[in-house]
């Protein structure tokens, strides 16, 4: 088809939208030299997302209907199957259908163990082929899941529209761009650019053929610094722009995240996650902070900013949990394939495998998210008068006063008094709520989610010199409520 007939049906496309829902089958009739309705359905998937348009069952196309994604989310059980079998499909590809045994069982699992222990020490991770099936088998699962419980925060605030454009940085293996298309509903409308420059994308783009027909995608095999978006699409921005897992390994994360914000639409919103081991958690807040308390962005949630012009300067090793995963069978395979292996005698080269050591089902993860127009999750101001700032702690140790701060952990007590990393946005040290007596009165902080905010009234401020932090100790003096958003 040239190009005055792709205009025609563009331009067919443009006037029926406002009628009738467009039908390839018409509009070739109208177009000069007849092209075959295939031709013309494809150009009309092409232009969809410029166009605005849902493509049918039936094969016909209609508006897309304008506004915010209503969320329906409730928590991820497993990882599809039908995502897992075109992994597996890639496996047997590459390796055979005994791909989880003898010698490439063990070569797979030496990746995993590689990789692994690149990202606990910060070490710079090299995408091959085999890395990067590895990774897959390892993490995509878990970061599938991850995507969609930070979009239900955005949903549930109505900041997800149902025509939206997304910018996944260092896209990976998939998961995220998964999990995004899992999370909407079927009446959405999705322009998904990657930027993934490694091997990485040879598995992202067979996975990506798993998704429906209104989830249009284009892979982008360039490097995250060197990637131009506002250049890539001059006149349209990106309602979302994903960082997944991706910023510890860039040399200057917080450079690239404010030059990628030059493409952010002005109600969009930067959603940047990190495992949640210590260093690469901390490393996004480093990160957060550098982009939000000495630069363009504001910090929406979770890590909120509650006092004007403070910022924190605590470690902030924070995370959210949720429920495992059920263990997907191929991770299953592998594991399995592990033991037997060492049963026989027949490991090869490598150490001794623990039961469970290539099954990774946990939902541990740190996020942030970043937006240009100032809007924050909780927006109110605190009286200094009334309400104690975390900064000035060391003023208070020993006396009670009234404080307002997110809970940023589940409990870390690990059996003892219930124990909650909490902030306001202006400590200099590391704070934690520590319930030792619980009432009604005081049941909010155990039963409030991670980042809601708390409104906790006559606290007990301690020093706890062995950890150096500060402990604010709720008992049965201590009244909780929530704040509400």
């Amino acid at each position: 088809m040239n190009a005055d007939q792709r205009e025609a049906v563009r331009s067919n496309a443009k006037y029926l939208r406002e009628v009738r829902p467009i039908d390839p089958d018409e509009i070739h009739e109208y177009v000069e030299g007849g092209p075959h309705p295939a031709a013309v359905r494809q150009v009309l998937r092409e232009s969809a997302t410029d166009l605005g348009l849902l493509e049918r069952e039936d094969g016909t196309f209609v508006p897309i209907e304008e506004g915010p994604v209503v969320p329906t989310f409730h928590g991820v059980e497993a990882f599809p199957g039908e995502y897992g079998r075109a992994l597996e499909d890639l496996l047997v590809e590459r390796y055979g259908p005994g791909w989880p045994e003898g010698e490439t069982g063990d070569a797979i699992r030496e990746r995993i163990r590689a990789v692994k222990t690149d990202y606990l020490y910060g070490n710079p991770v090299e995408y091959d082929d085999e890395t990067a099936l590895a990774y897959a088998v390892y993490h995509l699962p878990d970061y599938y899941a991850v995507a969609q419980y930070v979009l239900a925060e955005l949903a549930s605030d109505g900041l997800i529209p149902r025509h939206l454009r997304v910018l996944d940085v260092g896209a990976g293996v998939g998961g995220p761009a998964l999990g995004l298309h899992d999370f909407l509903p079927e009446d959405a409308l999705v322009d998904y650019h990657a930027v993934e420059p490694s091997a990485a994308a040879d598995v992202l783009e067979s996975l990506l053929g798993e998704t429906g027909r209104n989830f249009h995608a284009t892979v982008h095999r360039e490097r995250a610094e060197a990637f131009d978006p506002v250049g890539r699409s001059p006149d349209a921005d990106f309602d979302l722009i994903l960082f997944s897992n991706v910023l510890s390994e860039l040399d200057d994360p917080a450079v690239v995240v404010e030059r990628y914000g030059d493409a952010l639409a002005a109600d969009g919103t930067v959603v940047a996650t990190a495992p949640a081991d210590r260093n690469t958690a901390i490393g996004l807040r480093d990160v957060e902070r550098a982009v939000a308390d000495d630069g363009p962005f504001t910090i929406y949630g979770p890590t909120v900013r509650l006092w004007p012009g403070a910022a924190p300067s605590d470690d902030c090793w924070s995370f959210d949990v949720q429920p495992d995963l059920a263990v997907p069978p191929f991770q299953r395979r592998l594991d399995e394939a592990a033991g037997e292996a060492d049963a026989d005698g027949d490991g090869g080269d490598t150490d001794t495998a623990q039961a469970g050591e290539f099954v990774n089902v946990d939902v541990q993860y740190a996020y942030s998210l970043l937006r240009l127009d100032g809007r924050r999750t909780y927006d109110f101001v605190l009286d200094e008068a009334q309400t104690a700032k975390l900064e000035n702690s060391e003023t208070h140790v020993t006396n009670r006063v009234d404080a307002v701060f997110a809970k940023l952990s589940h409990d870390l007590s690990e059996g003892r008094n219930p124990l909650y990393r909490v902030g306001d946005g202006s400590q200099t040290a590391d704070h934690f709520a520590v319930l030792t007596e619980e009432s009604m009165l005081n049941a909010d902080l155990r039963t409030a989610g991670y980042g809601e905010v708390l409104s906790v009234e006559n606290v007990l401020v301690l020093w706890n010199d062995d950890e150096r932090a500060f402990n604010l100790v709720v008992d049965g003096e201590t009244v909780v409520d929530r704040v509400p958003p």
